[in-house]
């Protein structure tokens, strides 16, 4: 596709096609070009029902199998060309439409085309009850076209440059020509007063009657110039920074970004880097700038200096743009830490913001919490086993026992961190909040430094990769430490990397230091591109947050640095940041803020710059002691930032937010660590809080002793009873579909009831709120999803469901059968495996919706398989019925739970058992409770809920990290869950009181008792026995009891979470005290 100067000349033919009424040409070089999406047009093909039309104009910009949101669009199209051959009685051409243009689409949904195969015996597909509104055509085309419509905006593919046609005065074309000609008029030597102008052909040239000869002459010459310039039509590279040369036509990288990969060599260019377009650098000694089509030797009068439009602000927009965004630059010095050596490397938490994690260079890490320049963790440099490492390491080591930290770097999520060293080794650690760090593995990546480290997700798993002195880069399993791929082509040692994805397509940016760049994509055909950085710098490279601008800065062997944009769409570089001193002391570091500012570490200074601008906006020595190149690195937010000093200093520099955001983490630091230190332990437990007075309160500092909130009374947060009109029994299973708009509840009598809330004026994200009722939902057929009862002992069934994870289906089983069932016509689908055994838990594959996991009251486990309709395995390890199925998509692992009380973890690739574990010591008895299972959001910790405790695993161990038993006087756990953070646990008790606990230590946040939601008078044996949490908001929890009600409860507006957190020093393991005892302890709303 066009870019550049390149695609606006499209738009200004565009619109001289369409104003001078060449519409079928326009439509052409719209779907040609794929610069501009004419809805218009495609819905005048819609609706005039011109199907293989549309499609093709459609084909310009997408094909089917470019993403979900291109195929659904293809499938809209399809279906309805099918379904008015029905309607029109037309069933032959109906039946060549669903084994042609349909057929591509079973196998990615057998059950949806087999539904539409079934219609065509239907003497009217309004029989259908999915189909009884359709109307007539027009109407059903209409209705089609608001869906693709948001399909299209939702498609990446479909930017909003390509559905929106810029705007431009009229005649635009005709007024560049004239611009064009008046230029040329005024460069004639001795130009006419009324020139002839008769063509645009070749250069205006005035001349007298009698110089013919002269002419013909100067127009030959002209025609060969303007052959020779067309041919320079493809995107040029500016000179700029770069020293033209000629060179072979490299490859772009918008072409290995396609499919196909490529294994030809790539020839070495000064040029830059190429994300889209032609690239010929052997034109670049003629080009004038990107997309100088028509280059001239010929010097610009002085006039036009009137019209040239700068790169950047002059020095007074300059330093007006200073004065207003001071308050946006860390330069406040708020914190000043001694890390005891000299710091190498530094990465702030993604999501806890003042966590500041440093490496130095004796090999020591440590994670401080900047608010309070508190260490919270420190580990020295240490082999976990020298026995298993290489005899190369080995060597190395005694050769030279120094060893410094050459990165270290968070994960996307902060659940991990890696340390790159400067002697083969790179270390991953895992975090589980607070000081808690863990070594996770210990890899011998590679000979010598290894030199940089990055995280990366593509297919949806996180991967581990680096890159050292031995010239390669490699990726790694961060659950098994496996390497996955190893790239080679460097002629030196590498130095970077960068990892990201453009339109769905991950590839890996890394440099080297002899200044080579090269891209890489996730296989075995080598390197993609091959290229100097500006310089030949040894350089980083670095995306904007956003992910839309791309950076490098580099410091050459001469001291020169060069801090640049790249233009990704031209190949070249956009712009040139000045400022750096003239020879740099080492090599310059700098880091992205907020999507608008650059920093660097030169000269004993922090200079920043706005990435419009290429003159430095504002420029900070920290009050002195920096560095001469000081290493720097932003927090998420770009409202802190660490700026390496002199005697084994780090400075934080801060913005006024970044001030206001120390000081409320260091308020509450203080206030976590007095509350600790009031609650004295015993063996490592919690002493009961009903043994402690609570000293604070006794010395008159009740604000700085924290208290669980206790709600009594129904004012104190906002409830919603969801109203049926449908008789049920107790509800015994809940759960809200992933979009979070409807709620589905299964009753002990084996019926479902589906809530949906609507969009509205009251309700504008149509999401569920207790702020408006849902509506019951039932389809005009008058169908109700009801569980098989057949060969079903009622006393003994164990109602189980699960959504899919496009919230279609449910597959549900209450003792009898197991059914999956139509969330939308309420259809049941297919019934399969009749008891006994009856199932017991079910759950989906997290990437296959037909293959479904099937606890059994046998104790077995059947991975069944819908599309073929039968058991594709079957696993056994428990010893009584199975209560507990999950599923992490990350480890590629099943968990299953029994009521014999032992966790299993199975391979849900090759289903086989990996390992297992009791909740209980051997010889306790217990009873044969049910155990429910369910990951947190980063699927490696499990949260297990019995009726005895909860508790928190490490699942790649097994090992138990956080536990909260339940007093022996207390009654037992109904059923809890995560939060959609899972930064809470939500818990129900049968004495009908709900806890809410922080997950990070399990401590009790906050208690609803049941008068606060229970209607005066009821029973007292009504209770919560199941739990369901908001998929996307976190203080929005669901409650089904056991008198058929369902209840959805959220915090109050004006405080917007449940009660104050507990701080994190607070015990780990903790019990519950009697309900009755507790109070005073609570703050009571």
């Amino acid at each position: 596709m066009a870019s550049g100067l390149g695609k606006d000349l499209i738009y200004v033919i565009l619109q001289f096609l369409n104003e001078e009424k060449y519409r079928e040409t326009a439509r052409m070089l719209e779907k040609e070009s794929g610069v501009f999406f004419n809805m218009k047009h495609f819905e005048e093909l819609v609706m005039g029902g011109k199907w293989d039309e549309a499609e093709k104009y459609l084909s310009g910009f997408t094909k089917m199998e470019d993403n979900r949101h291109s195929m659904k669009i293809f499938f809209e199209i399809r279906k309805q060309k099918y379904l008015e051959a029905l309607d029109r009685q037309d069933k032959g051409t109906a039946v060549d439409f669903l084994q042609t243009d349909l057929k591509v689409f079973s196998a990615l949904n057998e059950v949806l085309y087999k539904e539409l195969a079934q219609l065509v015996v239907l003497n009217n597909i309004r029989e259908n009850p999915q189909l009884t509104n359709y109307g007539d055509s027009r109407t059903a085309r209409a209705i089609m076209l608001v869906e693709i419509k948001k399909l299209i905006e939702a498609n990446p593919l479909f930017s909003i440059d390509k559905l929106v046609f810029p705007e431009m005065k009229s005649k635009r074309l005709h007024m560049l020509i004239n611009h064009s000609l008046n230029w040329q008029h005024s460069l004639c030597a001795n130009p006419l007063p009324n020139p002839e102008m008769k063509t645009i052909l070749v250069d205006h040239h005035c001349r007298s009657p009698n110089d013919q000869y002269g002419t013909q002459l100067n127009l030959s010459n002209q025609h060969h110039g303007f052959q020779s310039r067309a041919e320079g039509l493809t995107p040029m590279f500016a000179s700029g920074i770069f020293q033209p040369m000629a060179a072979p036509v490299q490859t772009p990288l918008s072409s290995w970004m396609a499919a196909t990969p490529s294994s030809s060599s790539h020839p070495v260019s000064g040029a830059g880097i190429v994300l889209s377009g032609l690239t010929n650098t052997s034109m670049a000694a003629v080009s004038r700038g990107a997309g100088d089509f028509a280059s001239t030797s010929r010097a610009r009068p002085s006039a036009a200096a009137d019209r040239t439009m700068m790169p950047g602000p002059s020095h007074s927009q300059n330093a007006g743009l200073t004065l207003n965004t001071s308050d946006d630059l860390p330069k406040i010095v708020a914190r000043t830490l001694n890390v005891g050596s000299f710091p190498t490397s530094m990465d702030f938490h993604p999501i806890q913001q003042t966590l500041l994690l440093v490496g130095t260079d004796v090999g020591d890490i440590s994670l401080w919490e900047v608010s309070s320049r508190e260490k919270l963790a420190s580990r020295n440099f240490q082999l976990r086993d020298i026995t298993s490492s290489s005899m190369t390491l080995k060597a190395a080591l005694i050769k030279d026992p120094f060893v410094s930290v050459r990165r270290i770097l968070w994960s996307p999520d902060g659940s991990f961190f890696g340390v790159a060293y400067s002697k083969h080794l790179v270390h991953l650690y895992a975090y589980f909040g607070g000081n808690d760090i863990r070594l996770h593995l210990e890899i011998d990546s590679h000979t010598g430094s290894v030199n940089d480290i990055a995280f990366s997700k593509p297919n949806k798993q996180l991967f581990f990769i680096s890159c050292g002195a031995d010239k390669t880069i490699k990726v790694w399993d961060i659950a098994t430490g496996a390497q996955l791929h190893k790239f080679e082509g460097h002629e030196a040692a590498v130095h970077s990397l960068c990892p990201h994805n453009k339109d769905n397509v991950h590839f890996i940016f890394s440099t080297s230091v002899d200044g080579k760049i090269k891209a890489w994509l996730y296989d075995t055909a080598g390197s993609r591109v091959d290229y100097f950085a500006p310089g030949c710098s040894c350089s980083t490279m670095i995306y904007s947050a956003d992910g839309k601008r791309l950076f490098s800065c580099g410091t050459s062997k001469e001291g020169e640095t060069h801090l640049v944009e790249w233009n990704e769409n031209e190949g070249i570089v956009r712009r040139t940041y000045q400022g750096f001193t003239k020879r740099s002391l080492g090599l310059v570091q700098f880091d992205t803020s907020k999507n608008r500012y650059l920093a660097a570490g030169d000269d004993y200074l922090v200079k920043f710059w706005d990435m419009e601008n290429p003159i430095p906006l504002a420029t900070t020595d920290a009050e002195g002691g920096l560095t001469a190149t000081p290493r720097i690195r932003f927090n998420k937010e770009g409202s802190l930032l660490a700026v390496s000093a002199n005697e084994n200093r780090i400075k934080i520099l801060a913005t006024v937010d970044g001030l206001l955001l120390i000081r409320t983490y260091e308020s509450r630091t203080v206030s976590a660590s007095r509350g600790a230190s009031e609650i004295p332990t015993k063996n490592g437990d919690s002493i009961n809080l009903q043994d402690v007075k609570g000293k604070g309160i006794a010395e008159g500092n009740p604000t700085k002793a924290w208290k669980p909130t206790e709600i009594n009374a129904p004012a104190r947060f906002r409830s919603l009873k969801l109203s049926a009109h449908i008789k049920t029994d107790k509800i015994s299973r809940l759960i809200y579909n992933n979009s979070g708009n409807a709620i589905l509840a299964l009753a002990s009598n084996a019926i479902h009831l589906l809530w949906r809330w609507s969009r509205n004026d009251l309700n504008t994200s149509g999401k569920a709120t207790t702020k408006v009722a849902p509506q019951l939902m039932q389809p005009a057929s008058g169908l109700v999803m009801i569980n098989d009862l057949t060969d079903c002992k009622q006393d003994e069934a164990v109602p189980c469901f699960a959504v899919s994870k496009n919230d279609s289906y449910v597959v549900s089983a209450s003792g009898g059968k197991v059914s999956l069932f139509n969330m939308t016509t309420f259809k049941t689908m297919t019934s399969f495996m009749p008891p006994p055994p009856a199932a017991t838990s079910l759950a989906f594959h997290p990437q296959d919706n037909n293959i479904i996991a099937i606890g059994l009251a046998d104790s077995t486990i059947c991975i069944y398989n819908v599309r073929v309709d039968g058991v594709k395995n079957k696993l056994s390890s428990h010893s009584k019925r199975i209560t507990g199925l999950a599923f992490s998509q990350l480890l590629n692992t099943l968990v299953s739970s029994g009521a014999d009380a032992q966790i299993i973890v199975w391979d849900s690739e090759k289903w086989i058992k990996q390992r297992g574990c009791f909740l209980f010591p051997p010889g306790r008895k217990c009873a044969a409770s049910e155990t429910n299972v369910q990951f947190h959001h980063d699927q490696k910790q499990l949260l297990v809920i019995n009726e005895a405790q909860l508790s928190i695993y490490d699942i790649r161990k097994l090992e138990c990290l956080r536990q909260w038993i339940v007093e022996e006087s207390s009654a037992p756990i109904s059923h809890a869950t995560f939060s959609c953070d899972s930064q809470f646990v939500y818990c129900s008790f049968l004495d009908g009181t709900i806890r809410i606990f922080a997950a990070p230590n399990l401590q009790l946040q906050c208690q609803i008792n049941p008068a606060a939601y229970l209607p005066s008078g009821i029973s007292s044996s009504v209770y919560p026995l199941a739990v369901a949490a908001h998929p996307q908001d976190p203080n929005q929890f669901a409650i089904g009891l056991v008198d058929g009600s369902v209840h959805i409860l959220e915090p109050p507006e004006t405080e917007g979470k449940w009660g104050v957190p507990p701080p994190l020093e607070i015990s780990s393991t903790s019990r519950t005290p009697p309900p009755a005892a507790a109070p005073d302890q609570m703050q009571t709303d």
